[in-house]
């Protein structure tokens, strides 16, 4: 991790990170504390970006929305999916089988609930947006699993 002590001795911290994979990315972090977010989100979205919630199977607004247009962070306004690459998984989710911005979407190991999974977050605001699955169509095979309440629909 050379590049994050020298990162860090000069002091851009806020405009570099190094990511999981060590690429250097850049970043435009959204630094609230917990009772700003709890302020300005519904308890739904609250509960979901900030507490890892996920909503009901088929209950999210976006489960079934066929609009042409991008997906946006609930929390941070960042842009993550386009509708061009949202299919019917059958999940009760809406899905996803590319990012539309890889900068803006972080991958984490998540070993919570007995199981050993792909958390999906956001770069930007650190809300928790839902799981990546290798079971998704061509030409990922991926599926991006994200709860509604987490996303803002807009052009």
């Amino acid at each position: 991790m050379k590049i994050s002590i020298l990162i860090v001795m000069l002091g851009i911290i806020p405009l570099l990170a190094v990511s999981q994979t060590n690429r250097i990315i850049m970043e435009d972090k959204t630094d609230k504390s917990e009772q700003q977010w709890a302020n300005e989100l519904s308890a739904e979205k609250y509960q979901v970006l900030r507490q890892c919630g996920t909503e009901a199977p088929f209950t999210g607004k976006y489960v079934n929305h066929k609009e042409d247009g991008f997906y946006y962070c609930a929390g941070c306004g960042a842009k993550l999916f386009s509708s061009h690459t949202k299919y019917d998984s059958g999940s009760g989710w809406p899905s996803f089988y590319a990012k539309a911005d890889s900068a803006n979407i972080v991958e984490i190991t998540d070993k919570s609930h007995g199981m050993i999974r792909t958390e999906i977050k956001c770069a930007k605001c650190g809300g928790h947006l839902g799981h990546l699955f290798n079971d998704g169509p061509k030409p990922t095979g991926m599926r991006y699993c994200i709860n509604s309440a987490s996303l803002e629909f807009g052009e």
